[in-house]
């Protein structure tokens, strides 16, 4: 028999509050990294997975602490696959996310054809540009505000 806390949903609870390394502001859930929970009739527990891209050094880490979380929860047999397929999109991004990245001085991501302007998450101007596409990880770019001066790191689409 199954128990309660082997019902996906509840798993799925716990695994939502698994975060980012690189960005603790935000959850894999949040990513959208999080892509299924599967739960055998035995028990035992697959969690999919989809890395930001084929390279992000935060996978193993974020693995361990899927692990970790599910284990503290008193679910031993767990494992986590990573599929590359679809790749992951910045879409796959919550609204909820976004607001977090905004609040927490990253600039998010917009729509992935680029058409919105990238706005400081500081003071709102539209008046930005690009110093380096490159920022603190891969998937940021570095800009600086022209209105009020300050460099912030850009989440980049994808």
């Amino acid at each position: 028999m199954v128990t309660a806390i082997h019902e996906p949903e509840t798993v799925w609870a716990i695994l939502e509050q698994v975060v980012d390394p690189e960005i603790p502001v935000l959850t894999i859930g949040d990513m959208g990294i999080l892509r299924d929970v599967i739960v055998a009739d035995d028990g035992a527990v697959r969690v999919v997975v989809t890395p930001t891209y084929s390279g992000c050094p935060a996978m193993d880490l974020i693995e361990d602490e899927i692990v970790a979380a599910l284990a503290a929860a008193g679910i031993e047999r767990v494992t986590v696959e990573m599929v590359f397929s679809p790749p992951w999109t910045t879409e796959w991004m919550s609204d909820q996310a976004k607001e977090k990245l905004q609040a927490f001085g990253i600039a998010p991501p917009g729509p992935t054809d680029g058409a919105d302007p990238v706005r400081c998450p500081r003071c709102a101007s539209a008046s930005t540009r690009t110093v380096s596409e490159f920022g603190s990880t891969a998937c940021k770019a570095l800009m600086v505000c022209e209105h009020c001066g300050e460099p912030f790191d850009r989440f980049k689409e994808i």
